[in-house]
This record gives structure tokens, C-alpha cells and sequence, in this order.
């Protein structure tokens, strides 16, 4: 039986992350991930500039665009435009490079991936973690992390984020080309999804583009809908491959550590579920973790209770508002960008929350109250 102090459920962002957060303070770790690594990770890559600080390695080979420029439309009219002053504070990476350069910096840092796997069973067995794998092997830990994503199947057992989550549907394709998308810009588009939008990031070679709907559970798929927005974007080949998935968005405070246990990124449903930013919560969670559980294992603290504390406050405490936003913005989207997007002050603002630079909380009761009144006259 192999052992080590800490044990994560999954090698994705999140997961890897974790990994290496833990493994730069000296920690032995396993990462245990079901799949061999995706050559295309389904993921906009939008990400703040400021969560560097919250990575300890150099990440500028995954960096393949830094956004000056916000851009969104109603139905492909209808323009706003924000411009980020300054060092551009929004990035678009490649996810794969980004989570390739994750895994290799921990592999050095002395993690062990053991890969492809799935887990099994998981008992607690004389205050050690027990997990059983299909690969006919069982591995032996201190503490427990669950980093497997969206479709978490181990958050739930250990009852560890909602009893029930709710999800965001979306599909992401990755198209060659930049149509008419400037490379440092991403653009948002608006009304042609039903309670959700479309989005259009660019890369080096090519543009990421997604579709979400965010409330009602509504599916995605019309090849129609999906045809106006790639011609919104510039693209008419529509020889693409497009990716579905379900993404766990935040819905509520809920409990995300137990005894030597915590969850991470998507499976602990921390999707923004206003923009569906990713990325930022998955690299804020891994963080905490990792200092909570350097803080338990050093005994400097009894329990992981500071890790739940710590994404209330750094995270949790703005999605409150931004699922009110998301709740109004998508039931009204028109009137939504009339006053949530095309007020002066309003791109620029969103552009600021995607930078890390401001808050949902910062804007969200002006912004509900204007939709509200507007709804009801």
C-alpha cells in the first residue's frame, strides 16, 4: 500500500494546483487522476492577472493573449465598449499549457501521479484515509482532497459543498482563426441564448468560444442559435467540434471541509454563476487548502475549519450577489443590458470584475434594484 500525507482526487486546475501549493511547503502528495491528460481542455481561459500571486511558479508559456479591451453586443448590434487602463489585468491562457506546467512544476517538486486510475471506495480506517482504485491498488493518506470537478461524485459523499447542486450549460469549441475578434479583446454576446450568452476568447491561432445558460436548467444545441453566433464572431465553417458540459455554479454558503477532508475548484461549486469564471475560484480554493492544511498538519491549528472561513470571505461573500444579478440579468436579459451593460459606468465595471479589480457585492444592489423597478413599471 502506498502512502502519503495528502491524497487528491483529481489532476486537473484545481487538483494540480493543490498539488503544488502543498508540495512547495514540503508535503508528500498523490495526485489520483481517472484520465489520461486532454490535448484540448473545453475552458475560455479567461483569467485575472492578479491570481499570480496565488501560483508559485512563472506562468507567461500558457499566456496566449492579454486583454485590453471588453467588448459586448445585443444580437450582434448594439456595441459597448470598456477599456482596461493600464498593465492588462485580464489574460486568456491555454488551459492544457497552463495545466501541463502545473503538473510538471509539482512532478519536480516530488508529487506522485498516479494516472489513469479511478477511485473507488474511500473508508477511514484507524484516523488514515483508505482509497481503493480500479487499478487494483489501495493508497493510504493523513488528509483527503477532492479536486474531480464538476461531475464530483465524491463532494456529495462527504457532504461537503450543496446537497444539490445547479448547474450551468454550456458548450466550448475552439475554432482556428480570429474572425473578427481583435487579440486583445473578448467580446460577450447577448441576446441570442435564451437566459444565458455567448462568449468569444482569443488565443494565438485561434478564438475559444462558449455558450451558456445559467438559470431554468435550459439545454443548449440549436445549430441554428449556434450558427448566428459564429457568424456574430466572423466564422462561417461550421465544421467545429463542440464540447457539452455541465458546469457547477455557486449557489449558497455551504460547508467545504470536514474531519481531514476538503473540496476544490468545480466540484466544490464555486463557478461564478453570473460569468462563469472558472479559473479564478479554482486557483483561490487550491491556495486556501494548501494553507489550511499546512496550518493542521504542522499543528498549528486542530482542524480545516479556517479553509470554509477563508473562501466565504475571498469568494463566496461576492457570488451572493452575482446569482442575484445572474437570477434577474437572465430573466430579463434585454432590459438587463439596457441598464446592466449599456449604463456609463457599467462596462467598465464588468471589465473590473473580471480583472479581480472590483466586486459583485461592489455593484450588485444598484444594479438589481434599477432591473426590478424597471420590470415592474
Amino acid at each position: 500500500m502506498k502512502e502519503a500525507e495528502i491524497i487528491i482526487i483529481g489532476g486537473g486546475l484545481s487538483g494540480t494546483s493543490t498539488a503544488l501549493n502543498l508540495s512547495k511547503k514540503g508535503y508528500s502528495v498523490l495526485v489520483i487522476e481517472k484520465e489520461i491528460t486532454e490535448n484540448i481542455k473545453p475552458c475560455a481561459g479567461g483569467m485575472a492577472s492578479s491570481m499570480t500571486k496565488y501560483l508559485p511558479l512563472d506562468i507567461e508559456k500558457a499566456i496566449e493573449s492579454k486583454i485590453r479591451n471588453v467588448e459586448f453586443r445585443w444580437e450582434a448590434s448594439d456595441n459597448v465598449k470598456a477599456d482596461l487602463s493600464g498593465e492588462s489585468p485580464f489574460w486568456i491562457v491555454k488551459r492544457e499549457k497552463l495545466d501541463q506546467l502545473l503538473l510538471e512544476e509539482a512532478l519536480k517538486n516530488g508529487i506522485e501521479l498516479v494516472s489513469p486510475a479511478k477511485v473507488e471506495k474511500i473508508i477511514k480506517e484507524n484516523d488514515k484515509w483508505i482509497i481503493n482504485c480500479n487499478n487494483n491498488h489501495q493508497y493510504k493518506s493523513e488528509l483527503l482532497v477532492i479536486a474531480d470537478g464538476s461531475q464530483s461524485k465524491w463532494a456529495g459523499h462527504f457532504n461537503l459543498g450543496p446537497r444539490k447542486p445547479k448547474f450551468a450549460n454550456t458548450i466550448a469549441l475552439r475554432i482556428k482563426g480570429s474572425g473578427f475578434i481583435p487579440k486583445d479583446t473578448v467580446r460577450f454576446e447577448f441576446g441570442f441564448v435564451k437566459n444565458g450568452f455567448a462568449w468569444a476568447f482569443p488565443l494565438k491561432e485561434s478564438v475559444n468560444i462558449g455558450i451558456g445558460t445559467f438559470i431554468n436548467n435550459r439545454r443548449l444545441g440549436d445549430e441554428k442559435t449556434n450558427h448566428r453566433i459564429l457568424k456574430s464572431f466572423g466564422f462561417n465553417d461550421l465544421s467545429y467540434k463542440a464540447t457539452k458540459r455541465k458546469l457547477r455554479i455557486w449557489n449558497g454558503f455551504h460547508k467545504l471541509n470536514g474531519d481531514k477532508v476538503l473540496v476544490v475548484g468545480d466540484a466544490a461549486s464555486l463557478c461564478d454563476p453570473f460569468l462563469a469564471e472558472g479559473i479564478r475560484p479554482s486557483l483561490l480554493s487550491s491556495f486556501y487548502a494548501a494553507e489550511s492544511i499546512d496550518q493542521c498538519l504542522s499543528g498549528k491549528a486542530d482542524n480545516l475549519n479556517e479553509y470554509t472561513t477563508n473562501l466565504n470571505k475571498k469568494w463566496s461573500q461576492s457570488m451572493v450577489w452575482g446569482a442575484r444579478i445572474a437570477q434577474v440579468f437572465y430573466r430579463f436579459p434585454k432590459t438587463g443590458y439596457e441598464l446592466g451593460v449599456k449604463r456609463k459606468t457599467a462596462p467598465k465595471r464588468i471589465a473590473q470584475i473580471l480583472s479581480g479589480e472590483m466586486t459583485y457585492e461592489d455593484i450588485a444592489k444598484r444594479v438589481i434594484k434599477r432591473l426590478l423597478i424597471k420590470n415592474n413599471t
